[in-house]
């Protein structure tokens, strides 16, 4: 497969044959869709995460659940994404938002990158038109289970669970978008936002590497990934990929729904067992 993270220059020597897509989306009031309608990547399609990469979901519970594979499947051939293409996917925050949808690709079998440093490292003019793309046949596949993991599995000791989110909500610091504030009990933190440096671009490989070792990823761990919502977290997935530390497997309901259920136990503050460098 391609590797999981791709740079503009790979991109431009292979600009006609892969299909380009932009996955902005944001926590705050922003819309995705009009930083795509204001300027995007000649030829990119626009992939709404909520719409097209997640199943209906609640706001305080379990915000973006995987879709239903037929569902995936269909918005995939509706944007003209095939069976045999390879995407590359952007947004304009480090990838921790368009890596959702190249996780997904990836772990059903398709050739799927992150384009390192997003947006703003594509040099040339922006366009504001759409693209007309045909409809292609996209084959559903099952989200394989040795890639997807359950609370259960989160909870499970006997597994590395990290937490992708920004540190102050692993704290426990309050937050409006969750119905508790915390982390799971036993989970590590590692930010997906601190594999990235100013510019929105990967941190060099042996920092990578440094930093999952740090909270007991060396390649030999059985590792669960989450988030607030199943989302950054893959971006962690790929960054342990890339890495050459294995797959993982991500916990899509995360946080929005660990804490929405008031039997499962949460922690605040810092987790003893991990030893966090950075």
């Amino acid at each position: 497969m391609v590797p999981p993270i791709i740079d503009s220059a790979w991109l431009a020597d292979r600009r006609d044959a892969v299909v380009v897509a932009d996955v902005r989306w944001y926590l705050d009031d922003r819309d995705g869709r009009a930083a795509y309608d204001a300027g995007h990547i000649p030829g990119a399609v626009f992939v709404d995460l909520d719409a097209d990469l997640a199943a209906p979901g609640s706001p305080t519970e379990d915000r973006h659940p995987l879709p239903a594979p037929e569902a995936f499947a269909a918005a995939m051939g509706r944007l003209g994404i095939g069976d045999d293409d390879t995407v590359v996917a952007y947004d304009d925050q480090g990838g921790v938002m368009a890596a959702r949808l190249v996780w997904m690709l990836r772990a059903t079998g398709h050739e799927a990158a992150l384009l390192d440093g997003g947006i703003a490292a594509y040099e040339g003019p922006l366009e504001t038109a759409a693209p007309e793309r045909a409809g292609k046949a996209f084959t559903p596949a099952s989200w394989p289970a040795d890639r997807v993991a359950t609370a259960d599995d989160a909870a499970d000791p006997a597994n590395v669970t990290l937490d992708a989110r920004q540190r102050e909500r692993y704290l426990g610091e309050p937050n409006p978008l969750d119905p508790r504030a915390g982390h799971i009990p036993g989970a590590r933190s590692l930010p997906a936002r601190e594999n990235i440096d100013a510019a929105g671009r990967f941190l060099p490989v042996d920092e990578l590497r440094s930093k999952l070792t740090a909270v007991g990823v060396d390649g030999t761990a059985r590792v669960v990934s989450s988030c607030g919502s199943g989302v950054t977290a893959c971006h962690t997935l790929l960054v342990m990929e890339h890495s050459g530390v294995g797959h993982g497997r991500l916990y899509p309901g995360s946080w929005s729904q660990w804490s929405s259920d008031p039997d499962r136990p949460i922690e605040t503050g810092e987790d003893v067992a991990s030893h966090r460098v950075g």
